[in-house]
């Protein structure tokens, strides 16, 4: 599953040609191909669907073909999960803030804060990421939302990610690991406990992820050394993640002395 030292394609950190047409536009070109009627950005006329999300229930509202999407979805409104008698879904395992991300990306391609391409310095970024030549704005992009069901603060593209592998949308996956890809600054109780979530919620065969996370606490091995965070969370063990971490610091080693 994990090459040494993640050759793959996949690699956290490994630079990415920039693309002559912005994330939003590729995405939002792939998701009306598979909308057949009316496409992205016309006058939507499909009927109206009712979403309760979270343990507040709070309401969301979707027209019927954007949803349809999502296999997940479209499972859903044949009448799967359906409530007899009337459109609506509950969701009440989902976090509201993160249905959120993902209504916004099926109308829109993309989900706040947009994934930007810099043409001066060409490289992506995120929308009003913090700049202090540029004041004003949304202000500083959050990279962490408070997780009801885990109790803890977590990275929102991680929970965005999961959400999508639930979902079923593929083209969402790719965008929140590339925005998370992004982030910095991140405390080390927030990677692993975000760390420990992404095994929780991925299947076994995910090696993006779960990739991502071991690259990025190998890259931040010394933080961890000095913290007791690491310590505490190995003998509470009960993740595969401490496996698959020892065995890419392996293969790391491995490289190194091959090298040297």
């Amino acid at each position: 599953m994990f090459k040494r030292s993640f050759a793959s394609k996949d690699r956290a950190g490994k630079s990415v040609k920039p693309s002559k047409r912005s994330f939003r536009e590729q995405t939002k070109m792939k998701m009306q191909q598979s909308l057949d009627s009316p496409p992205i950005g016309s006058t939507l006329t499909s009927p109206i669907i009712t979403l309760i999300v979270g343990r507040d229930q709070r309401l969301f509202a979707a027209h019927e073909d954007v949803l349809s999407l999502s296999p997940f979805f479209s499972a859903a409104l044949k009448g799967q999960f359906m409530e007899s008698g009337s459109k609506r879904i509950e969701l009440l395992d989902e976090q509201p803030e993160v249905f959120s991300c993902v209504l916004e990306y099926l109308y829109k391609g993309d989900y706040y804060p947009r994934l930007l391409h810099n043409k001066r310095r060409t490289s992506w970024e995120l929308e009003d990421a913090q700049d202090p030549h540029k004041p004003g704005g949304r202000g500083c992009v959050e990279s962490t939302i408070f997780h009801t069901g885990v109790g803890g603060v977590l990275l929102k593209d991680t929970v965005v990610y999961c959400t999508a592998e639930r979902f079923g949308l593929e083209e969402l996956k790719r965008l929140a690991l590339r925005k998370q890809g992004l982030q910095s600054g991140i405390q080390a109780d927030v990677i692993l406990r975000s760390a420990r979530f992404a095994y929780d919620n991925t299947p076994d065969s995910d090696s993006r992820l779960r990739a991502h996370y071991l690259a990025l606490i190998i890259r931040s091995r010394k933080i961890f050394k000095r913290s007791g965070t690491m310590q505490m969370e190995m003998e509470i063990g009960g993740s595969k993640l401490f496996f698959d971490l020892w065995v890419a610091m392996c293969n790391h080693v491995d490289d190194i002395v091959e090298i040297t």
